[in-house]
């Protein structure tokens, strides 16, 4: 049977329905006009991480270019493609939204490379990962409200950032270890390729460090452009760019939704409980697609995220963070009350790696002119 046969009240028996949810940690009413997942949702936006994205890393440090994006930007794109793909899909837009708008709220300062070198000061005390970290943001950093710490989202927005993480994660996490991804938590992984895939050959072209006539090699780019785009070979730079970009976006959904209304079929997913108990990509591209998006990321970081210039800077980046970290490490007093207080509970490093992967990229090398003295 055809699964959008099957969802009288707009969702598909798969979906995630709000009123199933598990509920918060610390109980609350229910609001009149919003369900839960729209509470998320609001409550995200107007968190401070949230804010904070704006002054993040995408792939250019912020303040190289206004037209550039920024974590911040990435984000919302993120959202836009996942409800795009829950609405197609017939499952929860509410609750794909909410995911997206939260899964990079424990992104470091200056991108990977920033969680790169936390990750290798704190290997020996379990590394670092920026959706786990997440997690300890909208559980325990936020504050905005006196009852409890945190912004008590849902428990089905809150697994997301473990199961982004991997399984390998799950592991005394309050989650379980085998669950696969719910239908509206992998929506926001399959948005988030297709977002920073496009965004970044947007940013690449505009820059200079990529050329579109060199992007033709990729049998992708090619079947965006020109096998789908009449005359696009005689479009000025520009509008290859954007066309192309947008043209990318459109062949990447629209083949991730007709691969997964296909699998959905096959398995036969009667609740999120089935889902749970799946495979972990049941929203996925076709296999065709899959290795064309394989060619491209290779092709992305060999020749956009591995160029020269870029790495020159994000390894200036990361000294600066070594650097304050060090710093907040040795000298707890440097750092704001907050903080001084998480260290008399969870210890000075957690403190200080709470600090540091909070930073916008501003911020970081402001406080490294202020401690350091020197740019």
């Amino acid at each position: 049977m055809d699964p959008r046969a099957m969802f009288p009240d707009g969702m598909i028996p798969a979906a995630q329905r709000p009123g199933d949810g598990r509920g918060r940690a610390h109980p609350e009413p229910e609001h009149a006009f919003r369900n839960p997942y729209q509470r998320d949702r609001d409550r995200i936006v107007h968190a401070a991480s949230f804010r904070r994205l704006e002054y993040k890393t995408q792939v250019f440090v912020n303040g190289e270019g206004d037209n550039y994006r920024t974590r911040l930007t990435h984000t919302l794109e993120v959202a836009q493609i996942s409800r795009t793909l829950a609405r197609a899909l017939h499952i929860n837009e509410d609750l794909a939204e909410a995911v997206a708008l939260s899964h990079d709220l424990g992104h470091t300062p200056f991108g990977h490379a920033g969680e790169r070198l936390l990750d290798e000061i704190l290997a020996d005390r379990g590394g670092f990962n920026h959706n786990t970290h997440g997690l300890r943001v909208v559980d325990v950093l936020e504050k905005r409200y006196a009852a409890f710490d945190g912004i008590n989202l849902t428990y089905e927005t809150r697994e997301a950032f473990i199961r982004h993480a991997g399984r390998g994660f799950a592991k005394d996490s309050g989650f379980a270890e085998d669950d696969a991804p719910l239908l509206e938590v992998a929506c926001t992984l399959i948005a988030d390729d297709i977002a920073y895939l496009a965004h970044d050959i947007d940013d690449g072209l505009y820059s200079g460090m990529l050329r579109e006539e060199d992007l033709r090699s990729l049998a992708l780019w090619r079947m965006a452009t020109i096998e789908s785009v009449p005359g696009f070979e005689s479009l000025s730079p520009a509008m290859k760019r954007v066309e192309g970009v947008r043209r990318l976006i459109n062949v990447l959904a629209s083949d991730a939704i007709a691969s997964t209304w296909e699998y959905i079929g096959e398995l036969g997913l009667a609740s999120p409980k089935d889902v749970r108990g799946g495979p972990r990509d049941v929203v996925s591209f076709s296999e065709a697609v899959a290795e064309m998006k394989k060619e491209l990321k290779k092709y992305l970081f060999v020749n956009f995220y591995r160029n020269g210039k870029l790495m020159a800077v994000m390894e200036i980046a990361q000294d600066k963070l070594r650097a304050l970290f060090a710093v907040y490490r040795e000298n707890p007093a440097k750092m704001p009350d907050d903080y001084r207080q998480i260290a008399d509970t969870y210890g000075i490093e957690r403190a200080v790696t709470d600090y540091v992967a909070g930073m916008t990229d501003r911020f970081a090398q402001d406080e490294f002119v202020r401690l350091y003295g020197k740019c």
